[in-house]
């Protein structure tokens, strides 16, 4: 009866079951039973020789492994599970549809039930074919951990050619930096520093870079000597120089320069991003054992029961092993947890090379190129890594309940990348750990009520529409204002909302013609377009997916600041480097080939179990990964590369004054 199909008819009132031996070539198979009709249900069960055999609607479940099936259904069986080496197919027609999806029964509605007056028979069609062997596991093990090994290799052949590169510059001696020099005399400071634009507040090269003397290294004090800009407000003497470093004056000049917002503590500010990474290890920590208990519960409850309705696989492409019964699914996420540490590794050599040129004291460390605050990056690195973990955990048993799993640390990923593009060009002035965690925690809360209450109540999507349009509107005003923009007023309540018309009328009304910081207005009215937008979108449809959808309103912002950045990166006259012209390229290929993967509907807990597994389809890479596997090896790949790109953006600034870098 292997690889040949059987045709035969079930009812209610006559079920079919049928005895399957094991060749003896054969370790594991699995049986795919086909109809041409949804309806009416029916139950397939896989039972051990024993008698009597449980072929009735009301006993079906008692032993074995069962599934419910409209059009198809697909069980993996493993010799080892029988000692007989043989088993019965039991085959049931359920006398009520609503099992699968369909109506409920009127008896339920307290009508007389007359589904017995139907004809209730269905044809199905059975095929058993002989599974995946051992050696097609360990094949689909090494090409897992090969190929990403193969990008360890790669970031070792890149980090050679630039450790060569660098031998080679220092042996020729180091070449002068664009505009201008860092050993270049300060005599004329004003003109020499004054960009060409700015309205007021224009800062000289000897407080551009909070405080710094650039005539030449011996007048330079020690590295991280810079004071923050509040300790000069507190100060009783009201000269010059401390008006210019006042943040309400620096912040909102028309023209803004790197210089400019990167004044406070190399040192301080380096902690405080630090504690990002910190952070995010102690979060993992605490969300992962819970979930870990949990689907080990799932699969536990799955394997005693016997019930493969609570998990919602590809049965088509669902290999087992051990009291794992989806190994496939897990193992494809190896690539999340490879390339995050990879990345982890990367930024660490980056932080220790930065360490040694700051204790050189290396002008070019120093005064020129982007800050260098690595805290981020490291978080970053984590949640690539922990992303593998949950997304593996969540595979262990997919179903409604755990499915914000999945999702949790995309949205820090998503987060914490607009946070370091933001970052960038912002060093003194991004959120704090604390509250950048806070708000993640806010979202996550959200997206657990809108999978709890976001399918039918419009109560909901009204709040969480209204929390979206007043959230977008405050960030926005936080980020034209450079974070300077306060709604206190001298006369109670009344001063709030008398600020708040002013503010109107000064930027809307009497300079509608051009904002103060057209860049920025640009990419407010754009980022407010598209969040207005999924707000709508949201309360008009309501998609049942809540957590997609908030993962794709954290995605649209990123790509839309991101494209922003690289813009004006270009309009600013500055440059793309080779590498991240390569990872800019990859990220956005490997991208378009991960989503499209994606969007291969395998399995869907929106539906009931049944109907979901109308949408399995076999392997389609070494007869052992389905398309979503593949999503996996290339979203991980994907993030990868996007990381990279917002780790080597900006290496064409490391020769370049801070004072000559714009901010947008």
């Amino acid at each position: 009866m292997t690889n040949k199909a059987f045709n035969f008819t079930a009812s209610p009132s006559q079920p079919q079951y049928f005895l399957y031996k094991f060749p003896q070539d054969v370790d594991s198979v699995i049986i795919n039973v086909v109809s041409d009709a949804a309806y009416p249900c029916s139950v397939v069960s896989v039972q051990d020789i024993v008698c009597p055999v449980y072929d009735l609607d009301h006993n079906v479940e008692f032993n074995g492994v069962y599934q419910s099936m409209t059009k198809q259904a697909a069980i993996t069986v493993q010799r080892k599970d029988f000692p007989g080496e043989q088993f019965f197919v039991v085959f049931v027609i359920k006398p009520e549809d609503y099992a699968c999806g369909g109506s409920v029964p009127s008896s339920i509605h307290g009508n007389v039930n007359r589904t017995w007056n139907l004809q209730r028979t269905k044809n199905l069609q059975v095929t058993i074919v002989p599974s995946i062997k051992k050696s097609d596991y360990v094949q689909a093990m090494f090409f897992s951990f090969l190929s990403f090994l193969s990008f360890y290799l790669g970031s070792v052949v890149v980090a050679f050619v630039h450790y060569i590169r660098v031998q080679r510059k220092a042996s020729a001696g180091r070449l002068s930096p664009e505009h201008g020099s860092g050993m270049m005399s300060s005599s004329h400071p004003i003109s020499a520093s004054t960009p060409e634009g700015s309205s007021y507040g224009a800062i000289d090269e000897s407080s551009s870079s909070g405080g710094h003397q650039l005539s030449s290294p011996e007048h330079r004090p020690p590295a991280g000597s810079d004071t923050d800009s509040s300790v000069e407000e507190e100060s009783d003497f009201d000269t010059m120089p401390e008006i210019e470093s006042d943040k309400n004056i620096i912040r909102t000049k028309v023209f803004l320069y790197l210089s400019d917002l990167s004044r406070k503590d190399r040192r301080i500010v380096s902690k405080k991003y630090k504690i990002y990474f910190w952070n995010i290890i102690t979060i993992a920590v605490f969300y992962a054992l819970p979930v870990i208990q949990l689907v080990i519960t799932y699969q536990t409850v799955v394997n005693v029961t016997g019930n493969q309705d609570i998990c919602y696989y590809n049965f088509l492409c669902a290999h087992p092993l051990g009291v794992l019964s989806a190994f496939n699914n897990i193992l494809s996420n190896v690539g999340h947890m490879m390339l995050g540490f990879l990345f982890l590794l990367i930024v660490l050599r980056r932080d220790i090379l930065h360490r040694r040129a700051m204790e050189m004291k290396d002008i070019y460390t120093l005064d020129y190129g982007i800050p260098k605050h690595f805290g981020l990056f490291y978080a970053m690195g984590i949640a690539l890594m922990m992303e593998g973990v949950l997304s593996a955990c969540y595979h262990v048993c997919p179903n409604y309940s755990n499915f914000q799993f999945d999702t949790s640390f995309m949205y820090m990923i998503a987060g914490l990348c607009m946070l370091k593009l933001y970052q960038t060009r912002h060093p003194d002035i991004n959120a704090s750990a604390y509250s950048a965690y806070a708000s993640f925690a806010v979202v996550i809360s959200l997206a657990v009520l809108g999978v709890v209450f976001g399918k039918n109540d419009m109560w909901f999507w009204v709040i969480f529409s209204m929390i979206h349009v007043l959230a977008s509107l405050a960030l926005s005003t936080q980020i034209y204002y450079m974070g300077r923009f306060k709604i206190d007023g001298p006369d109670s309540d009344l001063g709030i909302f008398r600020r708040a018309v002013m503010v109107l009328y000064t930027d809307c009304i009497q300079q509608c013609s051009r904002p103060m910081y057209m860049d920025r207005m640009v990419l407010l009215i754009v980022g407010n377009v598209v969040n207005w937008s999924f707000a709508i979108f949201g309360l008009v449809y309501r998609p049942r997916d809540f957590a997609s959808y908030i993962l794709g309103i954290f995605i649209c912002n990123l790509l839309l600041y991101l494209a922003f950045y690289i813009i004006m990166k270009l309009r600013s006259s500055e440059k793309l480097l080779p590498i991240p012209m390569f990872c800019i390229v990859a990220t956005a290929v490997v991208w378009a080939a991960a989503l499209y993967f994606f969007f291969q509907t395998l399995s869907s807990w929106e539906e009931t179990p049944a109907e979901s597994r109308e949408k399995n389809r076999p392997c389609i890479l070494l007869g052992f990964f389905d398309d979503h596997d593949v999503w996996h090896f290339l979203s991980a790949a994907a993030l990868f590369f996007s990381f990279l790109v917002l780790l080597t953006l900006d290496d064409d600034l490391d020769t370049v004054r801070r004072d000559k870098i714009p901010v947008f």
